[in-house]
């Protein structure tokens, strides 16, 4: 296999990275991707920050022994404490993070106030405190820390009386209070719609999928890694816990 087909290797603590990889395949369809949820120790944002740094690098490990020609982390907890790592660990492939799109929400209109819903990790880690401290001027930003919220996804309920009883007990402060909101971590974009109901119809949601699709391919165009095939590409779902169901919601998500 020629480097250019090598497949580029996703991982997230779960499946809430696909939010991402749906990005990227709509961005690059022939190009073929690896995607592995780590859902056997989700979630990563409760954990130390040691012991995701050690999983992502297990992670990463895994996907480059499969063959991998790039590295996407789509999770924001794990590129938080450990892109740095990968990075130095890892300098003969490109390793792409995924971070709250804190800038286009601040930019989105004059002097906004933007809600910013991550993990504890992430919002406490020196990346988004960076990126506070570049772009806070622009508007008033506020963190909100969400444990168990990644949880429903995992278990692939997306919508419901449960969930928007859970979302409601963390966003009923902010309802028609904030302008935009960031969903920081992967897992969030796929209670898009139930999150919006509640915080109010005219708030603009930003994640950084998009985004993070964009900088993959720019960074495979930049050293001549694009697939310039014109098949369309194979994407595989691998996960941690190995069962079937995993599997199925995997593919659920991604077709969504």
């Amino acid at each position: 296999m020629e480097n250019r087909e090598k497949p580029i290797g996703f991982f997230d603590s779960g499946v809430g990275g696909i939010s991402v990889l749906r990005e990227a395949v709509k961005l690059m369809p022939n190009e073929n991707f690896i995607y592995f949820g780590d859902s056997l120790n989700a979630p990563y944002g409760t954990k130390s920050v040691t012991d995701v740094q050690d999983l992502a690098v297990k992670n990463a490990e895994m996907l480059i022994g499969m063959g991998v020609k790039a590295i996407v982390i789509a999770c924001n907890t794990a590129t938080s404490v450990s892109a740095d790592i990968l990075r130095l660990k890892y300098p003969h492939i490109p390793v792409i993070g995924v971070e709250p799109a804190l800038k286009p929400a601040l930019l989105h209109k004059e002097n906004p106030k933007v809600l910013v819903m991550a993990t504890e990790v992430t919002l406490r880690e020196k990346k988004f405190k960076a990126l506070l401290e570049k772009y806070s001027d622009l508007g008033e930003v506020f963190p909100l820390p969400c444990p168990g919220l990644m949880e429903w996804v995992e278990q692939g309920v997306l919508e419901g009386e449960a969930v928007e009883e859970f979302l409601e007990n963390i966003l009923l402060p902010y309802k028609n209070k904030v302008d935009a909101v960031v969903l920081g971590c992967t897992h969030y974009p796929f209670l898009k719609d139930v999150i919006n109901k509640i915080v109010g119809e005219n708030v603009v949601i930003f994640d950084g999928g998009a985004g993070t699709a964009k900088e993959l391919k720019r960074r495979l165009a930049e050293l001549d890694m694009e697939n310039k095939g014109n098949e369309k590409g194979t994407v595989e779902f691998l996960n941690s816990k190995g069962s079937d169901r995993e599997k199925a919601l995997c593919e659920k998500l991604f077709y969504l």
